[in-house]
């Protein structure tokens, strides 16, 4: 099949690499120094057991008519960043064009083909105007939830650190030949990909996390294993997870498991960084919204209150917009003996 990945990020670089090591044709779309070492070297993937693997047989290109028409397009950026490459993303697509979006958090595409009550509804924390919705046709896409954990540790150089789950699903549900395909492709590429029948129902298992545990980090400068083993931190925890699972919950999403079980699996992660708190330390615009301002935006469309959230949300949205306004990161750094005497 042929992939066109979007970005060759963290998440972008890890799929677009084993899916070229697995002997599938694949482009990345991108752009400065990442565009550069790939044309340059491959990609490098650095796998959690300390091995290395290159692979120079993909193409790198920041033009998209170049790229031409894909089997799959794979949208591996941030949220916010979706909207920009809208205006080129026809280049990539054929009548058969699958668009697969990899975003964390509530996805702009959440209730097309819902069938519940909020059928269409746009979920306007990430797709303020609508220009996402209206741009890429919800028979194109096929719902993905993220799981594994990795970094871009250097252009062209992405370390997996740990995780392998890609969990698919058609947006109603139904299981096609397509989704089966694209989810065969992902297995013989080393990962787990299960084709659900409630795709949505992983994406709120996944968030529930993320939208309590990416904030809390950021804010404390604190890591996964931190925040549940500190007893204010982990009370905190407990207290969003409930309200976001409240929220859910009248959304017609069951959870498979317990809220404790959820609170174990991230503290085994162990030091890891979240996402957010990445972007923090390097400057960069966290991803607030996807994660947390959508929770807040559900909640209120099902008048469910979330006090905790709400608090933790601006807490965090004031810092973002205090670290755009100086141009400036926040990072913790050890003192050394002077400053520290």
């Amino acid at each position: 099949m042929k992939f066109a990945i979007i970005g060759a990020g963290a998440i972008g670089g890890l799929v677009g690499a084993r899916l070229a090591l697995a002997g599938e044709d694949v482009t990345f779309l991108v752009r400065g120094r990442n565009l550069q070492a790939i044309r340059a070297r491959g990609i490098k993937l650095e796998t959690a057991d300390g091995k290395e693997h290159v692979t120079g047989e993909v193409r790198a290109t920041d033009d998209y008519a170049a790229a031409g028409a894909q089997d799959v397009v794979v949208l591996a950026m941030k949220a916010h960043q979706v909207e920009a490459v809208l205006p080129s993303l026809h280049h990539l697509l054929a009548p058969h064009t699958v668009i697969v979006p990899m975003q964390n958090g509530i996805p702009y595409w959440y209730f097309q083909k819902h069938g519940g009550p909020h059928d269409g509804h746009c979920v306007t924390s990430v797709d303020p105007k609508g220009a996402i919705a209206a741009a890429i046709d919800p028979e194109r896409v096929v719902g993905c939830v993220v799981y594994p954990a990795s970094e871009l540790v250097a252009p062209g150089v992405i370390r997996h650190i740990e995780g392998d789950r890609f969990p698919l699903g058609e947006l109603d549900g139904r299981s096609t030949d397509r989704v089966n395909e694209i989810a065969a492709a992902f297995i013989n590429a080393g990962f787990k990909a299960p084709v659900l029948d409630d795709i949505r129902a992983e994406i709120w298992l996944k968030l529930w996390g993320n939208a309590t545990f990416n904030p809390i980090s950021s804010l404390a400068h604190s890591t996964l294993v931190d925040i549940c083993q500190y007893p204010l931190t982990r009370e905190l925890a407990v207290a969003m997870m409930t309200e976001a699972q409240e929220v859910a919950h009248k959304l017609g999403i069951t959870f498979r498991v317990s809220l404790d079980k959820r609170i174990a699996g991230a503290e085994r992660v162990g030091k890891h960084k979240t996402s957010m708190l990445q972007d923090v330390e390097a400057g960069r615009e966290p991803e607030i919204d996807p994660l947390v301002g959508s929770v807040i935006e559900l909640a209120r469309l099902t008048g469910t209150p979330t006090p905790h959230i709400d608090t933790v949300y601006a807490l965090v949205k004031l810092l973002a917009r205090t670290m755009q306004e100086q141009s400036g990161h926040v990072r913790l750094r050890e003192l050394d003996e002077a400053m520290a005497a």
